[in-house]
């Protein structure tokens, strides 16, 4: 599969079948997305495995607010990834100064960045995702009593795909680009 076909091929998916995703297969999805660029290569992106079924229930029902999918979604998906990144790393000069305007901002950047690679190198193995963001994050936090160190940046539900997906329409280029 070429960079172009797996980009537009990959799609958000949402239901997914009972198959489970072997270690060895999620090893390599989180060795492919390590390479994701990041500010001053601080990597600081991490990724928590819940296969837990029990713990997968419990953040459908507590932390998932009511009138989204997010819940379904968790319930269906064989492996749930806690996406987090070390804190007071990115965008920071070594005194702790900010290097740009954006302060703190920058850590989302290439935690957006590490997710979208962790999507495609997913992809490029026949894996199916979807990155959520729309969950309680200071509750789940708490819950998966993550390290004072860390912070959780989003959820990204992964399986074997059931069924496939079409691709949405797309805005036009000169929608998207302009030139000075």
């Amino acid at each position: 599969m070429t960079a172009n076909e797996c980009i537009r091929g990959r799609r958000s998916i949402r239901k997914f079948t009972d198959q489970p995703v072997s270690h060895e297969l999620l090893a390599q999805v989180v060795e492919t997305a390590s390479y994701a660029p990041s500010w001053k290569n601080t990597q600081i992106s991490r990724y928590t495995a819940i296969e837990d079924e029990g713990v997968k229930r419990a953040i459908s029902e507590r932390f998932c607010p009511p009138g989204t999918n997010n819940a379904a979604i968790i319930s269906s998906c064989p492996v749930l990834i806690a996406q987090t990144f070390m804190k007071n790393r990115c965008g920071y000069e070594r005194g702790g100064s900010f290097t740009t305007d954006r302060g703190e901002g920058w850590q989302y950047y290439d935690c957006g960045i590490a997710a979208q690679t962790f999507c495609l190198a997913a992809h490029d193995l026949g894996l199916a995702t979807v990155i959520m963001g729309v969950f309680d994050r200071k509750g789940l936090q708490a819950y998966l009593d993550l390290p004072e160190d860390q912070e959780l940046m989003a959820l990204i539900a992964l399986g074997h795909p059931a069924g496939e997906a079409a691709a949405p329409k797309r805005k036009e280029v000169s929608d998207l680009l302009s030139f000075r």
